[in-house]
């Protein structure tokens, strides 16, 4: 097995285990722990993508990365200063 099939392995995991925790209702899809999962299983996978240069891939799992790291910053409705 190659380097880049463990990375990809590992994760594909996290991103599966977060999946099932939220599809379980065991975890909240606006918890900061299920966006750290999406963050690292997709940056790895996007990595392991990367070394394989499969080009698509590198695309999909780094935008899914991006979108996750956004997560983990928003702000809860309701606790702005500039409510409309």
């Amino acid at each position: 097995m190659k380097v880049s099939d463990i990375i990809a392995s590992v994760g594909v995991i996290i991103l599966l285990i977060g999946f099932m925790l939220n599809l379980f209702k065991k975890i909240s899809p606006e918890s900061k722990a299920y966006g750290l999962m999406n963050f690292i299983g997709a940056g790895l996978c996007g990595y392991s993508s990367y070394l394989i240069s499969f080009w698509p891939f590198v695309i999909l799992e780094s935008i899914w990365a991006f979108v996750a790291l956004l997560s983990l910053f928003k702000v809860p409705r309701g606790t702005g200063s500039n409510e409309l």
